[in-house]
């Protein structure tokens, strides 16, 4: 999506309010003994009672063989992505780390978030995994402004993570978004600077960066959505939507 008028503009800043308002309920709902279908229930609750919708709720991505059955993504531990919350009982445990992945339709306009939230006392070297992977998001944002690549947003995220020590998950990464859940252009988390497509005024972006503690490689569960770390080791995911404009990057969903 590239924005068009104070209106896109408008709805977009405000279903990104919203979210952050119903993933900071998530975050301080998440404790031992919680499920991830409380969560996921809490989401469509919140977002409903809002007048918007879930928008990863019944949306079949491309590849997919059945809709996605919920409205959160909870993925708990050596799940990266779209850990489906409802299919089976998920229970948060101490010491467990659980990626919170949400998007939201406000007046047609879509925004998309996540967060990975400590469930209790973590270790020293998870601790490192997640400070890591978050400020690799903020340097991503700090390299999406205009004139500059998708190649220079992919190249800062890689140096963060590998520069501590994890590794980047080459699979899956970050994208387009705001008309439809998932748009061009794909937003690798590795690369290098000054390659790829260029980025302009208005554009509506997802960056996530994804982490493992161990190797990169994952593989996909029998359930059609969940990855997981193919070694077992932990993975975290931080993701912001952001505008480009006035030569640099505004987090909408911060």
């Amino acid at each position: 999506m590239t924005i068009k008028n104070d209106t896109e503009r408008a709805d977009l800043i405000e279903g990104g309010k919203r979210l952050a308002v119903v993933l900071r309920a998530l975050k301080e709902k998440v404790a031992p003994g919680v499920t991830a279908e409380e969560l996921d229930d809490l989401a469509e609750q919140m977002i409903r009672d809002g007048g918007d919708e879930p928008c990863f709720l019944g949306y079949t991505p491309e590849g997919a063989k059945k809709p996605y059955p919920a409205t959160l993504c909870v993925s708990i531990n050596d799940e990266v992505v779209h850990g489906i919350p409802n299919e089976s009982v998920k229970t948060l445990k101490e010491g467990d780390i659980v990626g919170l992945d949400l998007g939201l339709t406000h007046k047609g306009v879509i925004v998309d978030a996540a967060i990975t939230v400590t469930v209790g006392e973590i270790d020293e070297q998870t601790k490192k995994l997640l400070i890591a992977t978050e400020r690799a998001l903020m340097a991503g944002i700090a390299a999406a402004m205009p004139g500059n690549r998708i190649g220079d947003i992919s190249s800062a995220i890689q140096k963060e993570i590998e520069g501590a020590g994890f590794s980047v998950v080459r699979e899956l990464g970050g994208h387009g978004v705001g008309e439809r859940v998932h748009e061009e252009p794909f937003i690798p988390n590795f690369g290098r600077a000054g390659t790829g497509p260029e980025l302009v005024e208005g554009m509506v972006l997802a960056l996530e960066p994804i982490s493992s503690m161990g190797k990169a490689a994952v593989v996909l569960s029998p359930d059609g959505y969940t990855y997981r770390t193919k070694d077992g080791s932990r993975s975290a995911h931080f993701e912001h939507t952001i505008l480009i404009e006035n030569g640099k990057a505004r987090i909408i969903t911060a």
